[in-house]
């Protein structure tokens, strides 16, 4: 079933928010930052994740549309 507007704007908006914290880590010493490796696989995860999610509703779409 196809994502709606609103649904496919919270994912972005999520993707976003997620690439900004990765971005924010990324000036801070791993060694400070316990965990930092799971930390930095959770996000990793977690963006590529959303991302599926947007393209599998994107090729859902193009299929309902033939």
């Amino acid at each position: 079933m196809p994502l709606n507007k609103l649904e496919r704007e919270v994912i972005t908006d999520s993707m976003l928010k997620i690439q900004s914290i990765q971005a924010s880590l990324d000036q801070i010493d791993d060694a400070k930052l316990p965990d930092s490796e799971e930390i930095h696989n959770c996000l990793k995860t977690a963006d590529n994740s959303f991302r599926l999610a947007l393209r599998d509703d994107v090729r859902q779409k193009k299929r309902g549309k033939r």
